[in-house]
């Protein structure tokens, strides 16, 4: 009865209330976008590095995987010591570098992979066959710059000689497939081909050297107990389970999370305002009603139940609107916030989870009805002889 009265209050003055209503749903939409960027790296990210089934990474001292150039020295021996362990199934190394496809005297810079294409967690094979010596395969932004496709030849160099003026290193590979690279940016160009061919380049410079590892568990180890056993024994690597890299990541987007929060805090206080303000208009215009209702006998806290009800009905109409326009907001901002160059394809910003639409929701109608408390306690408490000789002066 009270919201069907708290409805009709609010019909009664169609053009404030929807101007209410979308403030609120503006409020709600900036609100939702902030809770999903506060928790939509991490998450992804998280769902990224679980997707491919390694629980633990190993990388040179003091960095994460791919963090700097820096490589592990004896591959082999770290390689031996993680398949010693009990708890190991899968040990899948790699070794990043760079290779120029000669174009004239210039090329294009290729970001290039050395794996083990039977239990490397890097790419997704999306045409082709995985590599055997001598081959490669590419991203398709890679196969796009070069005018090259499955099953053509692609001359590779692994650098450039200043002083004689010539590419050095060439080497003739076939393409055997295109692949989709899961911790690089989609649109760069990369290759990926086998490991002993990366060590290889440059007469053997990168022979037993490794970028870091992925490591897959047996179903009854534990990463963090086989972390710890791998720590002791590789003490010149770091050794990172999901929740490490997780966390370290996490640290670093401190700075996101910061700015979803200011931006959170600020929405929600221009929603509780908003509400307050336009409560508060709407009990001065209906002193006289109030106190008409007050002399007749209706009680304090009924006036004061009906007009939170208001705040409630346009916070629940407002917020739910608003979150459908936080969605169509948030898609639009991934839409450009996914350009940046190098991004890996599978991380998003904005990441919709129900509690997170259930939390703005919430905060949404706890502000509504605050909003309404203290000028509803104040009409409910004027004096009701005063108020009516005020009102029929005037």
């Amino acid at each position: 009865m009270r919201a069907l009265l708290a409805l009709a209050s609010l019909v009664r003055h169609p053009a404030r209330t929807a101007l209410a209503v979308a403030g609120i749903a503006v409020s709600s939409a900036m609100l939702l976008d902030m809770v999903m960027l506060a928790s939509g790296m991490r998450l992804s990210f998280r769902e990224l590095l679980d997707a491919r089934g390694f629980q633990i990474r190993l990388s040179p001292k003091g960095t994460l995987p791919f963090d700097t150039e820096a490589t592990v020295g004896d591959g082999r021996s770290t390689l031996e010591t993680l398949q010693r362990h009990p708890g190991v199934l899968v040990v899948a190394p790699n070794l990043g570098t760079q290779l120029i496809a000669p174009r004239g005297d210039a090329g294009v810079t290729l970001a290039a992979l050395g794996v083990e294409p039977t239990v490397q967690g890097d790419y997704t094979l999306l045409e082709g066959r995985h590599p055997v010596r001598g081959e490669v395969v590419a991203s398709r932004a890679a196969l796009a710059a070069l005018g090259r496709a499955v099953g053509d030849t692609l001359t590779l160099a692994s650098g450039w000689d200043t002083q004689l003026r010539l590419f050095r290193g060439t080497q003739v590979y076939r393409v055997s497939g295109i692949a989709r690279f899961h911790y690089l940016g989609a649109d760069q160009h990369v290759v990926a081909l086998p490991l002993a061919d990366v060590q290889a380049l440059d007469d053997g410079a990168r022979d037993d050297r490794l970028s870091s590892i992925m490591v897959r568990l047996k179903p009854n180890a534990t990463a963090g107990d086989v972390a710890r056993d791998l720590t002791a024994q590789l003490p010149r690597v770091s050794v990172l389970t999901t929740a490490d890299a997780v966390a370290q990541a996490d640290e670093r987007l401190a700075y996101f999370r910061n700015l979803a929060f200011i931006l959170g805090s600020v929405s929600l206080a221009v929603g509780f305002l908003l509400v307050t303000t336009l409560m508060t208009v709407s009990v001065n215009e209906r002193i006289g009603e109030i106190a008409v209702q007050r002399a007749l006998g209706v009680q304090a806290t009924r006036i004061v139940q009906q007009i939170v009800a208001e705040g409630l009905v346009l916070s629940l109409v407002g917020g739910g609107l608003g979150l459908g326009l936080g969605l169509l907001t948030a898609r639009y901002l991934e839409s450009i916030l996914g350009d940046f160059p190098g991004l890996p394809p599978d991380i998003s910003f904005f990441v919709f989870q129900p509690q997170d639409a259930l939390s703005a929701m919430g905060m949404l109608v706890v502000a509504g009805a605050l909003a309404g408390i203290l000028p509803s306690w104040r009409a409910a408490r004027l004096p009701i002889a005063a108020t009516l000789r005020e009102e029929a002066v005037a």
